[in-house]
């Protein structure tokens, strides 16, 4: 009895074992092997023997892939959990829908409001405007750490959450930033991660980057990308900081704008270097491969980099010396009008047309310019004519044209206007009308033709002529001969 009792467990560990080596089977008894090949066996059997499909692709491998197709499918996705998945994902929506403008409400009223205008602001409407999709990845959030509780998969929730994270975050960037460039920057750079994490490759990626080696830099792929996507991140905190800057000194009254223009002109020289410094260091790259592109860079900057340095020079001497400032009336050559900003390589003067000229810096230097309003805005302008020789009283014409500029609105009564007697001409005695005004970015020559006109008006009131230029024909010689004249006859008789 003992024998017997001590042998049937070892028949039974005996059963069991052979059960859990024994393949799974399906509803009908099937393996999963068996069911590949009946499907193999079906799509044989309905494909016609030699037929076109068959010459040009190969039906064998073309049964293969499907296959092994449809045995992906229905081991993968045709299962409870993925369906289950999925029903979470789209149940997920309802919920969103509902509290998301809840959520809109509730960062309209405790963030818009008591944000800072600039991009605290801008941040805060854009969490606004996309508060139903945030709703919405908190949802799905939920879902993933409850089927982690339960020890269910997770996978298809993962995926989704990561293309809403990336959409999330390519959306906040074109609203915050409200730039077409680094809008363009975030969905090529964003988006590619995440579909690749969503799709379970991006650990596989990062380490085949991680092991593809760049021997002139002494650096891994991987430093280079990560690199990159650093210094775009700290030069675009790099501009904000620079911008707040700029504006903080803008504000401070005690510096001219000449000032102003010059450190806003070195934060944006200095802010990006540093931001590609930092860059650099969180890859420890060595700074000292950079001794060896010294020479080439040297070359370049001296053949094809002249005038941008050039440039560059005049531009910090133009503002350092004070001889332009924003806002000055400026006369460079034909152009007339007034600064409205100096740049790193060029100054941008607006016209009197509405246009805007951009003028190269080292063009100031070169060539000089005229500043109408550098020191003292009151500046001297010139109205030439001439009266004829019959009108004797040149002391009436004098005070007549100088009470005539005074009733020109934009002329000055101090200092005075004088008209003075300049010439004799061929023709006419020539007087110069000098008046002063104290406001050129309005225009010169609409002052000076009004000026200019009311002399006019002045001098037709009083019958005084103005001239023009008179000569006299001498025929030395030749001759000139007249058709006779006919006699006029009376055609009636």
């Amino acid at each position: 009895m003992q024998a017997e009792t001590s042998e049937q467990p070892d028949g039974q560990d005996d059963a069991a074992t052979a059960q859990e080596d024994a393949p799974a089977v399906n509803g009908d008894g099937e393996t999963p092997e068996q069911e590949a090949a009946e499907i193999q066996a079906d799509l044989q059997d309905a494909a016609p023997d030699g037929s076109a499909l068959e010459e040009l692709l190969g039906t064998e491998e073309l049964q293969t892939v499907l296959t092994n197709l449809v045995t992906w499918a229905r081991e993968e996705l045709l299962t409870w959990n993925v369906l289950l998945q999925f029903g979470l994902l789209m149940g997920a929506l309802v919920p969103a829908v509902i509290f998301g403008p809840r959520l809109k409400d509730l960062i309209s009223d405790q963030l818009t409001k008591r944000a800072p205008y600039g991009v605290l602001k801008r941040l805060a409407n854009a969490l606004a405007t996309i508060a139903t999709p945030i709703a919405l990845w908190v949802w799905v959030s939920i879902f993933i750490i409850v089927l982690g509780a339960i020890d269910q998969s997770t996978g298809l929730l993962e995926a989704g959450r990561s293309l809403l994270s990336a959409w999330i975050v390519v959306r906040l960037v074109t609203l915050v930033i409200q730039s077409p460039f680094w809008s363009k920057v975030a969905f090529y750079t964003i988006w590619p991660i995440m579909v690749l994490d969503a799709i379970g490759v991006l650990d596989d990626v990062v380490d085949q980057l991680q092991q593809t080696d760049i021997p002139a830099l002494n650096l891994t792929l991987f430093a280079v990308v990560r690199a990159v996507i650093v210094f775009g991140l700290f030069f675009w905190v790099a501009n904000l900081v620079g911008g707040f800057m700029t504006s903080r000194i803008n504000k401070v009254e005690e510096l001219n704008p000449s000032l102003k223009a010059l450190f806003a002109k070195i934060l944006n020289l200095i802010l990006p270097v540093v931001a590609l410094l930092l860059a650099l260091a969180t890859v420890n790259f060595d700074f000292a491969t950079l001794a060896i592109f010294g020479g080439a860079i040297g070359i370049g900057v001296g053949l094809g980099l002249q005038r941008v340095i050039s440039n560059f020079a005049a531009g910090v001497t133009l503002l350092a010396d004070k001889s332009i400032k924003p806002g000055d009336t400026i006369e460079v050559g034909d152009t007339f009008g007034w600064i409205t900003k100096m740049n790193t390589r060029y100054v941008a003067v607006r016209t009197r047309d509405g246009t805007e000229h951009l003028i190269p810096n080292d063009i100031f230097i070169n060539e000089g310019v005229i500043n109408w309003t550098h020191d003292d805005r009151v500046v001297r302008l010139h109205a030439p004519f001439g009266t004829s020789y019959d009108f004797k009283d040149v002391r009436f014409i004098q005070k007549m044209a100088e009470e005539a500029a005074l009733t020109v609105p934009r002329v000055l009564s101090t200092p005075k206007p004088r008209c003075n007697l300049v010439e004799f001409g061929d023709s006419s005695v020539n007087f110069d009308l000098r008046f002063w005004i104290n406001d050129p970015p309005n225009g010169v020559t609409n002052v000076t033709s009004d000026v200019m006109m009311v002399i006019w008006e002045r001098l037709h009131e009083n019958n005084i002529e103005i001239p023009f230029p008179q000569r006299d024909l001498h025929i030395k010689s030749g001759s000139l001969k007249l058709p006779p004249a006919e006699d006029a006859t009376d055609e009636t008789g």
